[in-house]
C-alpha cells in the first residue's frame, strides 16, 4: 500500500491522533465537505483494521474536519466525472468490515456537523453515536436515483422502528439532531464545537473496561439478531467462555476485592 493511496491534492484525507487508549480518525476533506473519494474509503478501512488489530487501542472515535460537514457521503462530483466509487481492495476489505459492525473495537461516531448519505451510513457503523445540537442527519440517495447501500437501506430498520426508517430512505429528507436522539440514531446531543470531546470522553469510559469482555459484547449484540431461537444461547455462551477463563475476568476480580482499578492484559 502506498501513500498516495490514502492521500488528495490537500494531503492525508484521514488525520490519526492517540489520546491514551483511544484512536481518533478524523475525516480531512474540509473543502469538499469530507465526502468519500477511493482513497478516504481506502484510510478509513485500513485505520479500523490497523486499530482492531492494535492491543493498545481499546476505542475509535470517528470523526471530521470542520463546522461544515461530518461527511457529506459519496463524492458526486468525482462520480458524475466517471470517477471510481472503491478504493484499494485491501482498504475496501476493511470499510465493508466496518459498516457491517464486525470491527471488533468499539466505535464511537462524533458527528461533528450534518451526516448525510454515505456519511449518515458511516455513523450506523458506529457502536454509539455523540452528535453536534447543529448536525442534520439524512439518506437522501433517492432524490439522486441511488440507493443508500453502504448500509442505510440495510441497517437503518434495525436501529429505529421500521417505519421511521422508510419515512428517511424513501423521502430522503433530513432530521436533527434532537429528532435524531429522539427515535434512538444518536445516543447524545452536545452544544455545538463540543462533539469530539464529548465522544472522546465517552470513548475513554468505554476502554476503561475489559477489552475481551467489550469485543465479545459487541459480537453478541450485532450478531444476536441473525441467530435463530435456537443458537442464540448457544453462540452467545460460545463467546462468553474466554473471557469468563481469561486472565483479565481473574484481574477483574481481584480488583474488585482489592478496591483499585484493573490492569487489563487483553488474555
Amino acid at each position: 500500500m502506498t501513500d498516495a493511496a490514502t492521500k488528495d491534492g490537500a494531503g492525508p484525507v484521514l488525520v490519526k491522533e492517540r489520546r491514551g487508549a483511544v484512536q481518533v480518525l478524523r475525516l480531512n476533506r474540509p473543502d469538499a465537505r469530507n465526502s468519500l473519494n477511493p482513497a478516504l474509503l481506502t484510510a478509513i478501512g485500513l485505520s479500523m483494521t490497523e486499530a482492531e488489530n492494535d492491543p493498545d487501542v481499546r476505542a475509535v472515535v470517528l470523526t471530521g474536519t470542520g463546522d461544515k460537514a461530518f461527511c457529506a457521503g459519496m463524492d458526486l462530483r468525482a462520480f458524475a466525472e466517471g470517477g471510481a466509487v472503491g478504493g484499494d481492495p485491501e482498504g475496501m476489505k476493511g470499510f465493508g468490515r466496518f459498516t457491517q459492525g464486525e470491527i471488533g473495537v468499539p466505535i464511537v461516531g462524533a458527528a461533528n456537523a450534518t451526516a448525510v448519505a454515505g456519511g449518515f451510513e458511516l455513523l450506523l457503523g458506529c457502536d454509539v453515536v455523540v452528535a453536534s445540537e447543529a448536525a442534520l442527519f439524512g439518506v437522501p440517495e433517492v432524490k439522486r436515483s441511488l440507493v443508500a447501500g453502504a448500509g442505510g437501506a440495510l441497517l437503518l430498520a434495525q436501529r429505529v422502528p421500521r417505519a421511521l426508517a422508510l419515512e428517511l430512505l424513501l423521502t430522503g429528507d433530513p432530521i436533527d439532531a434532537r429528532r435524531a436522539a429522539e427515535i434512538g440514531l444518536v445516543n447524545r446531543v452536545v452544544e455545538e464545537g463540543q462533539a469530539l470531546a464529548a465522544a472522546v470522553e465517552l470513548a475513554e469510559k468505554i476502554a476503561a473496561n475489559g477489552p475481551l469482555a467489550l469485543m465479545a459484547t459487541k459480537e453478541i449484540a450485532h450478531r444476536g439478531g441473525d441467530w435463530t431461537a435456537a443458537q442464540r444461547w448457544d453462540e452467545a455462551a460460545r463467546l462468553m467462555q474466554p473471557v469468563f477463563t481469561s486472565q483479565d475476568a481473574q484481574e477483574g476480580a481481584r480488583a474488585f476485592a482489592e478496591k483499585r482499578a484493573p490492569v487489563w492484559k487483553g488474555k
